[in-house]
């Protein structure tokens, strides 16, 4: 068009917008939103909703606010699908206050009410906030407004619950499922095994209860952990066939929160045997690499009790590796990444930090490689000759 001398119009940039938008390139949004202002030409109501809708699914946070604050200084009206949009991105970020502000923007709007999807964006950033009393009367609302509860709020509301240790208030929102017609699905599942990783160990069974009744495979798994009967033979197995029948996407989740459990309750032995397994399945994969240069760990996409037990596992084939006369490269590595992490109220690295200075290990973060800590070959060789005892991993794990 540009090569021919025909000039885009204000059609023509919004269409660009909305593709880009769709095709998840939030970058090239901002690029082809500049050369339109740049040519003189005034955002309308199309080119704001498709600015907020490319911001919003690319979680660029204050871009998508300052879309939406722009509309609202020149009076325009959002529809729901943009409050939604809004919102989600907002449970996505963290945004709990400029939420609520949104929120109680859309219920003073003229033309626009909260739906259902509204109510569970907002049920979300409650339960993420572990805020119980907001959750539960956001819940009533959406009840009052004549919606009923899905799958995706009651895992919400659940998740909020755990997060504040209320075990009785998670059996009784399960208990409502059957009256509800909803059946839980693996993710549902995925969410009870994270409660479980923050219940107190005297009130973990009755959440074995609730698990069985939601996924008997992977109630009995979880038995088969706690009381540890039969580790070595049955559990492989029924352990196996359990991650053979849950969908791919949530595996890795599964056996971060059941790793997270052994480790809770100090039973380390049966932590070690389900990363093996995670491994053996490529559950987890590249968790180590060797190079001749540098041998590294790579934990981020690991849990923290999943992370503290490849550790111990990683230091552990170090030991063996010095005892067999085994060379070592020049650099040895823990990549934990940085900011926060997925897993943890807490950023990994900040964990490790503390860890491994209790370990009085030789790892120190490095300031030209970011989520890094580094030693030498001398160093480790030193230190780990230096260990009388295997690593001990934490009795508690704070989980996210």
């Amino acid at each position: 068009m540009k090569a021919i001398g025909v000039k885009p119009n204000m059609i023509t940039y919004n269409n660009l917008l909305d593709t880009m938008g769709r095709a998840k390139r939030p970058w090239q949004v901002k690029t082809i939103y500049k050369e339109m202002t740049d040519n003189g030409l005034s955002p309308n109501w199309n080119t704001y909703a498709s600015l907020l809708r490319a911001y919003g699914r690319a979680r660029y946070g204050e871009d998508t606010l300052s879309v939406y604050r722009e509309m609202k200084e020149k009076g325009m009206q959002l529809s729901v699908t943009l409050y939604n949009t809004l919102l989600a991105m907002c449970a996505d970020v963290g945004y709990t206050d400029e939420a609520f502000e949104i929120f109680e923007d859309m219920k003073s709007s003229e033309n626009c009410q909260p739906d259902s999807w509204t109510f569970s964006s907002m049920i979300t950033i409650c339960s993420c906030r572990g805020k119980v009393s907001e959750a539960e009367a956001m819940f009533n609302e959406m009840l009052e407004a004549g919606f009923e509860p899905n799958l995706f709020v009651l895992t919400s509301l659940i998740q909020c619950y755990g997060k504040a240790q209320r075990t009785d208030d998670v059996v009784r929102a399960l208990n409502r499922l059957p009256e509800l017609g909803i059946t839980p699905d693996d993710r549902f599942c995925g969410c009870l095994l994270n409660v479980m990783t923050q219940t107190p160990k005297e009130e973990l069974g009755k959440l074995v209860e609730c698990v069985e009744k939601s996924n008997s495979k992977l109630g009995y798994v979880v038995k088969l952990l706690l009381e540890e009967q039969d580790i070595e033979g049955d559990f492989k197995k029924e352990a196996t066939e359990l991650f053979n029948s849950i969908s791919k996407d949530v595996k890795k989740a599964y056996c971060n929160c059941l790793i997270d459990l052994c480790v809770n309750l100090n039973l380390l032995e049966n932590a070690c045997k389900l990363l093996e397994l995670g491994l053996t399945l490529e559950v987890y994969t590249d968790i180590q690499s060797r190079s001749p240069t540098q041998w590294s760990l790579h934990l981020k996409s690991l849990s923290l009790g999943a992370a503290l037990t490849a550790l111990h596992i990683w230091i552990n084939d170090l030991s063996k590796a010095l005892e067999s006369g085994e060379e070592f490269p020049p650099l040895l590595g823990i990549n934990t990444g940085h900011g926060k992490h997925k897993y943890s109220d807490k950023g990994l690295a900040s964990v490790f930090e503390s860890h491994l200075k209790e370990l009085n290990a030789p790892f120190h973060d490095s300031p030209d490689k970011v989520g890094w800590f580094l030693t030498t070959e001398a160093a480790a060789k030193s230190w780990l000759e230096s260990r009388s005892s295997l690593v001990s991993v934490p009795a508690k794990v704070t989980a996210s």
